[in-house]
């Protein structure tokens, strides 16, 4: 099995007919110049000891070593064998709460970004766990399945904001139930849920969304962003510059306030643990240390393919035909002039 592993290197393959007409361009206009200050006639007198191919010896030989040079690059990998690779580990559903309220800064920058970069230092710990992401304010929606493709996950994960879900409200009942029934029960992996919300507007019957999801065998953590006493909910314009803030209908700011109540509950009836955030410590990272304790089952296998560097295939040629271009003189050999002298040929190499 052969592959390049940079292969976007190989655009500037590209460039080669660029150089070769750019080439034939500079040589037209050479032998128009050189036309015009001596005829065709007196070449052979004035010019004789130019060659009139060695130009394109050269070049030829220099688009080949660039060529090659690319393919270098581009590093072309030889798979030797394939093995087949358990996959041992955890299945992990966050469920990131992208309401309007999760745009209050009492946590920097804001609730939402905060939950967010949290996610992005676990995906980067992650060896062989299965993550996912649902998203939720007033409905639920699995925004990336379990998947062992952690940089896919990062992509999705940077495209969630809060207009992700277009429902206003809060609804962790209807997250922790779509978790629940989006996991693999085939394998028999731990399986965990991790709630970040505010905890505010919660819909929907909480506890019996956590009394299923346990029956099932599902561990739930929680961690509640936010601070009691409550904040104004900024809102912004299409530049994303603050434009104020979000009032109720008699004109006064409404403030977001964490509701550590009902994410106790969830973590205490889940066999999981609460944790509230805050500006200096990584929440998601103490669970995962927590969860690290637990034995990782396995979940299926991969066939996995071992490959090895074949660059250097490319590299010496295209280093031996630089330097065999770097001696090749742009003058008439003797040598071979002598040679057609004497074979009584006429020698123009």
């Amino acid at each position: 099995m052969f592959r390049f592993l940079h292969s976007e290197y190989l655009h500037a393959l590209y460039a080669i007919p660029v150089l070769i007409f750019l080439f034939w361009v500079y040589m037209r206009n050479q032998k128009r110049l050189l036309n015009k200050f001596a005829g065709q006639k007196l070449h052979s007198i004035v010019y004789a000891d130019r060659s009139p191919y060695k130009p394109y010896i050269k070049f030829v030989t220099m688009m080949a070593a660039f060529a090659l040079l690319i393919l270098a690059l581009a590093k072309p990998q030889m798979g030797t064998r394939v093995e087949e690779v358990k996959q041992k580990g955890i299945d992990v559903y966050i469920l990131l709460d992208v309401s309007s309220s999760m745009e209050a800064e009492d946590i920097k920058p804001n609730r939402l970004e905060k939950a967010k970069n949290e996610i992005s230092n676990l995906i980067r710990k992650l060896k062989g766990d299965r993550i996912g992401l649902v998203v939720f304010a007033g409905e639920a929606y699995v925004q990336i399945p379990l998947t062992t493709d952690y940089s896919a996950a990062n992509l999705f994960l940077a495209a969630t904001d809060t207009r992700s879900v277009p429902q206003a409200g809060t609804a962790i009942a209807s997250a922790i139930n779509l978790a629940a029934k989006s996991f693999d029960f085939n394998a028999t992996t731990k399986k965990v849920i991790v709630v970040i919300t505010d905890g505010e507007d919660h819909e929907g019957d909480v506890s019996s969304a956590v009394k299923d999801a346990v029956g099932k065998g599902i561990q739930l953590y929680a961690i509640g962003l936010g601070s009691p006493e409550g904040v104004p909910i900024p809102l912004y314009n299409e530049k994303h510059a603050q434009a104020g803030f979000k009032m109720d209908k008699d004109g006064k700011p409404v403030l977001t306030k964490l509701d550590e109540t009902v994410l106790k509950e969830i973590a205490l009836d889940g066999n999981g643990k609460f944790y509230r955030g805050s500006n200096y410590n990584d929440e998601l990272d103490m669970i995962y240390k927590d969860l690290s304790s637990i034995e990782k089952n396995e979940y299926g296998s991969q066939r996995v393919t071992n490959y090895e560097d074949k660059f250097y295939y490319f590299l010496f040629p295209a280093v031996f035909l630089l330097i065999i271009e770097f001696f090749i003189p742009e003058k008439k050999s003797r040598f071979l002039a002598k040679l057609a002298r004497k074979l009584n040929i006429n020698q123009s190499v």
